[in-house]
């Protein structure tokens, strides 16, 4: 029979009680799937799997992460309707693509909103973003933190971009929203809306001549090999939600809850850093691999915000509060 002293059983209680402290106690033995339509490689996908190892990690081997990505588990309609059902547990998608269950996520399709990623990060991970998170609770969604895509670029397979005009009777895929459809009117061209999955293959048959993404998802969905041209517009800058089914997350425990939250802030800033990291070394690849790059000139730039204000006027009115509460947070940054 083990005899416990006094001081024996005090150290074995405290023992205790800082493993259920960690969360690792109160987890069970869980897997969960993680969808994202990126390819594995890509800063989204190597976020993913950070994610994963901190899950690992932080519940001792308990709850595992299984990620599955380039849109193998369907696109992002189809996988958030999934995590509404509870049959996917994560999926990390576009920000504004959530606009289709609460309004306000519009703010993030609005382009030229940020002028720099410092501006971006102050903004989702401050009061903004974190209101705009607990707003999906309703739809039975939970959001934990916000990774990124980044500033989007124009790529096409017919001619060089260099001035705002070049852009006009280019047929080009955009996330399918409004906004995406109509800036792209704006400029004269012609708007496809198309799931994401759906994209190469729409490059190559020439069912569109363009899309426009940042540079890291080009290279690792190698658009190179069915795109020539490559304009540096930064002309919109995506933030991505990592979201959970809430009809999930009401079965778990305190501890299991902790853990998924704690981890994904800590996935969110090594993620961000290394989509950073990447972003100039991705054009420079993009160039090896024979895209002709193209640099905006700032008149140039000028005149495409011109061009794209009244689709900002025109979407911003129907989020006023939001959009009043982010150019609030900017204005402050920006002093």
């Amino acid at each position: 029979m083990i005899r416990f002293n006094r001081r024996t059983l005090a150290a074995a209680l405290a023992a205790v009680g800082l493993v259920c402290a960690a969360g690792g106690a109160a987890a069970q033995e869980r897997t969960f799937k993680f969808a994202l339509q990126n390819p594995k490689g890509h800063p989204l996908e190597m976020g993913a799997q950070k994610f994963a190892e901190l899950v690992a990690a932080k519940s001792g081997g308990k709850m595992a992460v299984k990620v599955f990505a380039g849109g193998t588990l369907g696109g992002d309609a189809q996988n958030v309707s999934a995590l509404q059902g509870g049959t996917i547990e994560f999926v990390q998608l576009n920000s504004g693509i959530l606009a289709s269950q609460v309004k306000d996520f519009e703010v993030f399709d609005l382009p030229f909103l940020f002028a720099n990623a410092k501006e971006a990060d102050a903004i989702v991970d401050g009061p903004v973003g974190q209101k705009l998170h607990a707003k999906l609770a309703e739809k039975g969604i939970v959001g934990l933190a916000y990774v990124e895509l980044g500033f989007r670029n124009i790529t096409n397979s017919k001619k060089a971009i260099n001035t705002v005009e070049d852009i006009a009777g280019l047929k080009l895929r955009v996330i399918p929203n409004a906004i995406n459809v109509d800036w792209v009117k704006a400029l004269g061209a012609n708007p496809t809306p198309m799931a994401f999955p759906e994209v190469y293959a729409g490059l190559e048959q020439k069912a569109i001549d363009g899309q426009e993404n940042p540079p890291s998802v080009i290279l690792a969905n190698k658009f190179f090999e069915v795109q020539k041209h490559l304009a540096v517009t930064n002309h919109q800058y995506n933030p991505q939600s990592i979201i959970f089914s809430k009809k999930i997350w009401d079965t778990l425990s305190e501890g299991e809850r902790k853990v998924l939250a704690d981890a994904a802030k800590e996935a969110s800033l090594y993620q961000r850093k290394v989509n950073r990291d990447k972003s100039a070394d991705d054009v420079q690849e993009l160039q090896k691999a024979g895209m002709q790059v193209t640099q905006f000139s700032a008149a140039e730039q000028a005149k495409l915000r011109d061009k794209l204000k009244p689709v900002i006027d025109k979407h911003g009115a129907a989020i006023p509060a939001t959009l009043a509460e982010v150019q609030a947070e900017l204005a402050k940054l920006r002093k």
